[in-house]
């Protein structure tokens, strides 16, 4: 079963750690993203097959691919299509991508879609520090708010380059909203009265908190602390109806539900009030502690989905594009929708919070009389009380279903490639695939994130693995026969070799959005899907058993996200100077993967490249 691909949204910061200059926000002219040429295109993509596939298999692709590319061929009449049409729109693949990959699955957003961040446990436990860093982190996101409103954002460059910065008016105020065939992106920020509020839940009870005063200023840090205790004041107990559960359902049973549900005057309004906030806040009940060991891995879980219909999942609206989640035991992290929000751009919003908690609280606060949060109410028949009874269910399995492992490792970090004149990203990917190949016994298709968003409108592409040169130094890694001279110059040589495809898609020369834009305009002109998209070839070099993606973060956070396929992995790293932070999740309905049996192997295979460079004999 294959399973539609959706990227994590995370970039690959190690290439050089996103600079920041103070230029008026968006004001940077980055070029408009490049339509690859063809024939490169098609030889990268043969290329990745050569290690998955046999060699009849390969040659029946081969013609195949020859046959779609040769010179006044379907693929060249394709190709110009989509010249034509980078000629005349912004982006000529953003707009297809995020339709394809996000709004027209029909996947649940928990754990299929939205990628959660945890971050490092706050020292602090009880709901009294839990409202205090509550409202630091509101005025925090609001001041990042202002910033970007005013232009004071700095424009982020990458190797240089000026970044694509028009993704950050649109973190706020926006929300997805569920149709019959697919979803769309509603952005209430941009209109001429934008929201003032956000969205504040506990006890699965929603609350509509004003963070502006009258005269337009933002609310101070103990003026929002002590709307939070009288939200505190008014969420006692647990509602028995925990409306947010329906938007973790089936897309399509979720927008028949949102229909039924919009029907009654006062859940469109309660509903309206969600989805135009301009984010919420969840405040959660405290995360259950087995031990130390494992608290990592149930926090992130916490973040990803709430931990169960019986925890904190009825605190979720995972339509919301910004999510942050405060745990009264100190656990906290973020949560986002990625057809609008994406990796780097959350990571930025995140340094800013982490910077502005470390200040006082710059303002007192105004003698003004502040009015009540107001109480978001729902009138549930009995259509929607099953509704919601069914998404509980499915919910529950979802999770139960999802094995999450969260570790440190702590031998090195990325210094350690770096002195070897290595990529750590490239490192970590190549030992990936060794410690896959050490369980599995095979190499698989694999899936890392790319930015692109130093072109117009650019979001994500991918860079494929395992490459021909990967395959040859797992294959020599584990024969006794083979020298360790031989091993690590065959360890330099996947190492580069990725490290070359990873610059080959900066430039804006990947495979993947090449590929689906040649199918898509196929699709649109009326054609028959081109032969090439039907082949088992190319089902099998895009069912992604390793979904990876690094954490472009300065901090001990860690992302973490579900497999894409039933079979397959979800790996994410955040690479410090002298440790890695890892999460890796698999479903437990598949017997072939288990995510502990995969991390210790890792942990393994990465003391054992260490030694493969710094031999201690």
């Amino acid at each position: 079963m294959i399973l539609r691909k959706i990227q994590p949204g995370s970039c690959k910061a190690w290439l050089s750690r996103i600079s920041l200059r103070q230029e008026p926000c968006f004001s940077s002219s980055v070029p408009p993203q490049p339509v690859p040429p063809l024939v490169q295109t098609l030889q990268s993509y043969l290329r990745s097959l050569e290690p998955l596939l046999p060699p009849e298999e390969l040659s029946h692709t081969r013609r195949m691919v020859q046959e779609f590319g040769r010179p006044g061929g379907l693929g060249a009449r394709l190709q110009e299509a989509l010249e034509k049409r980078a000629r005349h729109t912004k982006n000529w693949i953003s707009p297809w991508w995020v339709q394809w990959a996000y709004l027209e699955s029909r996947q649940p957003l928990p754990v299929h879609s939205n990628p959660a961040i945890s971050l490092p446990r706050r020292d602090y436990n009880g709901w009294r520090s839990q409202l205090v860093f509550a409202s630091k982190l509101i005025a925090a996101v609001l001041d990042f708010k202002a910033k970007i409103n005013t232009g004071q954002l700095p424009v982020e460059y990458m190797r240089g380059m000026p970044l694509c910065m028009e993704l950050y008016p649109l973190l706020f105020s926006s929300c997805r909203i569920p149709g019959p065939k697919h979803d769309y992106i509603a952005h209430h920020g941009r209109s001429r009265h934008s929201p003032t509020h956000i969205t504040v839940v506990r006890n699965y009870q929603f609350f509509q908190l004003e963070v502006y005063n009258s005269d337009g200023s933002r609310m101070t840090e103990s003026q929002i602390h002590g709307q939070l205790l009288r939200i505190r004041s008014q969420s006692w107990k647990t509602d028995k109806e925990p409306m947010g559960i329906l938007t973790s359902e089936h897309r399509h049973t979720w927008g028949q539900a949102y229909n039924r549900l919009l029907k009654d005057k006062l859940n469109k309004e309660s509903v309206r009030l969600i989805e135009t906030g301009l984010f919420s806040l969840c405040l959660d009940s405290p995360v259950m502690r087995i031990s130390d060991e494992k608290y990592a891995s149930r926090k992130a879980a916490q973040v990803l989905h709430g931990g169960g219909t019986f925890s904190n999942s009825g605190n979720r609206w995972f339509d919301k594009t910004l999510q942050f989640v405060v745990g009264e035991d100190g656990s906290w992290g973020l949560l986002y929708e990625p057809a609008t929000a994406e990796g780097p751009p959350i990571a930025t919003l995140l340094d800013h919070i982490l910077e502005y908690c470390e200040k006082p609280d710059p303002k007192r606060a105004p003698l003004v009389p502040l009015p009540m949060p107001k109480k978001l109410y729902f009138h549930i028949d009995r259509e929607i009380k099953r509704d919601i009874e069914h998404a509980k269910q499915n919910l529950d399995i979802l999770i139960n279903d999802l094995d999450v492992n969260v570790f440190n490792f702590k031998r090195f970090g990325k210094d350690l490639p770096k002195q070897h004149n290595l990529s750590p990203n490239s490192f970590i990917q190549v030992a990936l695939q060794l410690a896959y190949y050490r369980v599995h016994n095979e190499v698989c298709p694999a899936c890392d994130i790319a930015s692109q968003r130093m072109f117009q409108g650019g979001r994500t592409e991918y860079i494929r693995s395992p490459t021909n040169q990967t395959l040859k130094f797992i294959l020599a890694f584990d024969d006794p026969s083979v020298s360790r001279e031989a091993k690590l110059q065959l360890f330099r040589e996947a190492v580069d070799t990725y490290t070359a495809l990873t610059l080959q898609v900066l430039k804006g020369h990947g495979i993947d959005h090449h590929l689906l834009g040649l199918k898509l305009q196929a699709i649109e002109e009326g054609l028959s899907i081109p032969k090439v998209f039907m082949d088992t070839a190319y089902g099998l070099a895009t069912h992604w058993k390793l979904r990876t993606g690094q954490v472009p973060a300065n901090t001990d956070s860690v992302m973490c996200f579900g497999p894409l396929v039933p079979d397959g992995y979800a790996i994410c790293y955040n690479p410090q100077a002298d440790h890695v932070h890892f999460s890796i999740t698999a479903f437990n309905c598949c017997e072939e993967t288990h995510a502990e049996t995969l991390a210790l192997t890792l942990k393994d295979t990465l003391c054992q490249l260490q030694e493969l460079l710094q031999p201690t004999v």
